[in-house]
């Protein structure tokens, strides 16, 4: 009988064991359910940004690309017209250098005789206007070293 009582005892024991052994086996079951979940939303919410930024990346690349695509067909339809007005400006100034040569070779004897009338009244002034900037230079060289002289000596 007290065999039959242990061994009652015993299997009582590993029901309860095994029942409790059950629940904590849920329990850890629902843990690394909720866990896995935690992990399957965080992805999930990563991805979603991820792509949402790799959206917006591959529009602001087309934007560039459209961009470009304008400027590009805005220098070719503009290209031609700058060579026009490049050519026509060539002509123009192949044009024109008789004329500035012309122009040129009637002015040399205006200003040759202006220089000529022109060269002695300005070097009067030189000459009259010399000993005045000497005295004011000399004036300014008696005032730095007066000035130094009032320093204290470093």
């Amino acid at each position: 009988m007290k065999f039959s009582l242990v061994a009652a005892l015993v299997v009582v024991l590993a029901i309860a064991h095994g029942s409790e052994a059950g629940t904590l086996v849920k329990r850890d079951v629902q843990a690394e359910v909720d866990r896995i979940t935690g992990l399957i939303k965080d992805m999930s919410a990563s991805l979603t940004a991820t792509t949402q930024d790799l959206v917006e990346k591959v529009k602001a690349l087309e934007v560039t690309n459209t961009a470009q695509t304008y400027v590009e067909e805005g220098r070719a339809q503009i290209q031609p017209l700058v060579e026009k007005v490049q050519a026509e400006a060539n002509k123009l100034q192949a044009q024109l250098e008789p004329y500035m040569a012309n122009i040129e070779e009637q002015m040399k004897p205006l200003t040759d005789g202006f220089n000529a009338q022109v060269r002695p009244l300005t070097d009067n002034i030189q000459e009259q206007v010399k000993p005045l900037t000497d005295m004011v230079e000399q004036f300014l060289q008696q005032v730095m070293e007066q000035t130094k002289a009032l320093m204290p000596p470093q």
